[in-house]
């Protein structure tokens, strides 16, 4: 999102409180925001708050000599390389699909030639009305692109669909938009988070994964327009944005699903900590103490599970295949090792036993290597920003085989 110039339009809503969180994300992120206001967007949003958030001036009025000396309005609409309009009310929709240019937001809006997403808000009997839902459709057979709205509660005091889509949503939405588009045409299997192994109807043996590298990665592939399947062990986290997500819980059950997606991929990479072993015999009633002998303990046998990177690797054919090693000791080593078994393309090795990177935390610090016994540490990092160094590499070896 660095530098990328992002032409904010408001519309007269009350969900325009959430205007200025949305505005800090996207500056946070590096991009340019100027912003429009519509006469009715200043009752709800101070235009003083956004112009203090995005360092430019806020413009409101299609015929103020002094803003328009400043910047024209067809200047401003040929400046963003993306027009959001949030909120999106039901008024300022029907002017848009009518093409009216009456005031200066839509007048920018029908100047523009940058995409435009649109984030509807507004009382759900309105939202639910045919001439709402006729001039969405108008917009969207034009090219208009939108998000949500979500339901729940909305400030009218009615229930139901209306709400305008949360800051966080929109901005993992914008980043979609204004991706590369590098990996275009590739379909991209990405695995992420633990497994979880049953050992009775309540038990399990699992592991500390997050599941966030292998999120990163798929976010990250998104926003490079890879078409991406995430299949995701038990997580907190919330889908990436333009994200095909698969929910398995057992190392069998990645294995079953990594499997499915397999022929149409071109891409896989897995990150998921996946469990070496699995109980024998999972109960699949709750073992109670009181069904033990006094003093006797749980005794567990355990068996291997499949080795799905070594599976797909070896039946890899022209695909890229990316693994990952989490090591606590020897890490090189260790990794080297694990590169010759597997047989993939790339290897990621992470050391677990540092406190500040790997497991349940948002950095990493990690070591890349190939066949060829090329290695490549990087430093403790964001791990969104490790996921880019990686999808870098994988760019590079699919373009080695084209």
């Amino acid at each position: 999102m660095n530098g990328r110039k992002i032409l904010l339009v408001v519309g007269g809503g009350i969900a325009a409180y959430k205007v200025p969180e949305l505005v800090r994300a996207w500056t946070k992120a590096g991009a340019e925001v100027r912003c429009v206001l519509t006469e009715a967007a200043s009752s709800f949003v101070s235009p003083l708050v956004l112009q203090s958030l995005t360092q430019a001036p806020v413009r409101q009025s299609l015929f103020d000599p002094g803003e328009e000396g400043q910047i024209g309005h067809i200047e401003v609409a040929d400046w963003a390389e993306l027009v959001v309009v949030a909120p999106a009310t039901a008024d300022l929709l029907a002017r848009m699909a009518q093409g009216m240019a009456n005031d200066l937001a839509t007048t920018v809006l029908l100047a523009t030639r940058a995409p435009v997403l649109v984030v509807p808000a507004m009382n759900v009997n309105m939202w639910d009305h045919a001439a709402t839902q006729a001039n969405l459709e108008t917009l969207r057979e034009r090219g208009v692109l939108v998000e949500g709205p979500d339901s729940g509660e909305l400030a009218c005091g009615w229930e139901g669909q209306g709400r305008m889509s949360d800051p966080e949503a929109i901005a993992a939405r914008t980043s979609l938009l204004l991706g590369t588009r590098s990996m275009h045409g590739n379909r991209m299997v990405v695995t992420a988070g633990g497994t979880r192994e049953p050992i009775d109807a309540v038990r399990s043996v699992t592991n500390r994964s997050s599941g966030k590298m292998g999120y990163a990665i798929a976010a990250e592939a998104a926003r490079r327009g890879a078409e991406v399947v995430l299949i995701s062990g038990p997580t907190g986290l919330a889908t990436p944005a333009g994200v095909r997500r698969v929910d398995v819980e057992t190392a069998l059950e990645m294995r079953t699903s990594v499997l499915a997606e397999f022929d149409a991929a071109r891409i896989i990479v897995m990150s998921a900590a996946v469990a070496d072993f699995r109980p024998a015999n999972a109960s699949d009633r709750k073992i109670k103490k009181e069904d033990l002998a006094d003093g006797e303990g749980l005794q567990l046998e355990m068996v291997r599970n499949p080795d799905i990177l070594a599976e797909i690797s070896a039946r890899r054919d022209q695909r890229v295949v990316v693994g990952f090693a989490a090591e606590s000791h020897d890490v090189l080593p260790a990794a080297r090792r694990k590169l010759a078994r597997k047989g993939c393309d790339l290897l990621v090795a992470n050391d677990i036993s540092r406190s500040d990177a790997g497991f349940e935390t948002d950095e990493n610090a990690v070591i890349l290597l190939t066949p060829d016994g090329d290695t490549e540490e990087l430093p403790l990092l964001p791990k969104t920003e490790v996921a880019s160094r990686i999808l870098d590499r994988v760019e590079k070896l699919c373009g080695a085989r084209e």
